[in-house]
């Protein structure tokens, strides 16, 4: 089965929780705390692999979650972290942020990697509290939760030419005569119902990866037919070719239909090189309307029979210098924007942020969130330390300017607080 779209939802690992302990041992008095830290969760990686051409194995199974970080212990042990979780996707997957609907990710080479959810940070234990004037800290931290978040992955097959036409044309014919490809081949319209790849071997150890595309109709571009199924497949190919059927009323409407659809599409798609190839010239009607309309056609418009192998290498050649100057021009563009590329500067981004709503005032930012995880509510020492790193943020100077009266209340993440003085 081909699939190339499905929704996936990650949750990376949970960090450990810090360990509160102290040490006790005969004859050793004032052991002190000796709490460890809690691990690291573990991380979750989409991971691009030649050796898979679909996400049939990601639609069976859409929801991952990675290994927590392992508690930490007494005599300052430190807890395990949790495992990477490394997910397989196809070469050519694009990863797009389910709720903003933002591109994350190209995979576009084998072993291509992208963090897709960041394992939580492990618990300090007790022991990493130990100060001058608190010697025997009787708290620690709780480890962070993961990340939690969903993504559509969407396969874009990548190849270096793709074969457009109206269904029946003899595009999988044309496929199985220059490759070693076999897709599957009838004489009624939408025979092919997802793309197939194929190489193509030239003279001087050359090659073309062409992608069979299943047939466009009228309307394409706006759902009908396959419509969107498998349009997305022609975006990366660097050259197109048009394959006509000349038993078609009119070939030439026949092309203007599929330049249509194509620029409806994706209007980017009207400026990649084309070639034009009439096909089924072994019928005899045929090759006197190729003759009838060579005037008319299009440049680099060739006249070949997929049945028979007549006219194809000529048509390969071409599309390999056309393919070549495609490269040669993605090269220099590719240099260009790198030598034009500003350098990144650096952006200062605030701990916090703090918003008057209805119930009183609402605190977020990445930082605060994540103390406000990890600290344990139950225990009268923690709080004491929470409220000590807001003060140190600014947090209570930050709700003071903006006129917080006691008894108001402050919002943190899922948590609910009362301002006091």
């Amino acid at each position: 089965m081909f699939v190339d779209r499905v929704r996936v939802k990650v949750k990376s690992g949970n960090g450990g929780n810090g360990c509160c302990s102290f040490r006790r041992e005969a004859f050793v008095p004032r052991g002190g705390p000796n709490g460890g830290d809690g691990g690291n969760g573990g991380n979750i990686y989409f991971r691009a692999s030649a050796r898979l051409t679909t996400l049939v194995d990601m639609r069976y199974h859409p929801n991952w979650a990675g290994k927590r970080g392992m508690h930490g212990q007494g005599k300052n042990c430190t807890g395990r972290n949790g495992e990477d979780l490394y997910l397989e996707v196809p070469v050519g997957t694009v990863v797009q942020d389910y709720e903003t609907g933002e591109v994350c990710a190209d995979l576009t080479e084998d072993g291509q990697e992208f963090l897709a959810a960041r394992g939580g940070q492990g618990g300090r234990g007790n022991a990493r509290f130990v100060t001058s004037t608190n010697r025997i800290p009787r708290f620690a931290e709780k480890g962070e939760p993961g990340e939690e978040k969903e993504y559509i992955l969407e396969l874009k097959l990548i190849a270096e030419a793709g074969l457009v036409g109206l269904p029946n044309a003899g595009k999988s014919t044309f496929l199985t005569v220059v490759s070693a490809a076999r897709p599957k081949i009838g004489d009624y319209p939408f025979t092919t119902l997802s793309p197939n790849l194929g190489v193509a071997l030239l003279s001087d150890h050359r090659m073309l990866t062409i992608a069979d595309i299943p047939g466009i109709i009228e309307g394409a571009a706006e759902g009908k037919g396959l419509g969107h199924d498998f349009l997305r497949h022609i975006e990366r190919t660097l050259a197109l070719v048009f394959l006509i059927d000349l038993g078609d009323a009119d070939p030439l409407d026949t092309v203007n239909i599929l330049e249509s659809e194509l620029i409806q599409y994706n209007p980017e798609l009207g400026e990649r090189p084309r070639l034009y190839a009439f096909n089924k010239s072994d019928v005899p009607e045929n090759s006197e309307t190729f003759r009838k309309l060579q005037e008319t056609l299009p440049p680099d418009s060739f006249l070949i029979s997929a049945a028979t192998g007549e006219g194809v290498p000529p048509l390969l050649n071409r599309l390999w210098h056309v393919v070549e100057q495609a490269r040669e021009a993605e090269r220099e563009e590719a240099e260009r924007e790198e030598r034009e590329a500003p350098e990144r500067a650096y952006m200062f981004e605030a701990p916090f942020e703090v918003e008057r709503i209805e119930a009183g005032f609402q605190i977020s930012g990445e930082k605060i969130l994540r103390i406000v995880a990890m600290t344990d509510f139950d225990n009268p020492e923690a709080i004491a330390h929470f409220q000590r790193r807001l003060d140190k943020l600014g947090v209570f100077k930050a709700l003071k300017r903006m006129k917080a009266q006691p008894g108001d209340t402050v919002v943190i993440g899922d948590f609910e607080m009362e301002y006091e003085e």
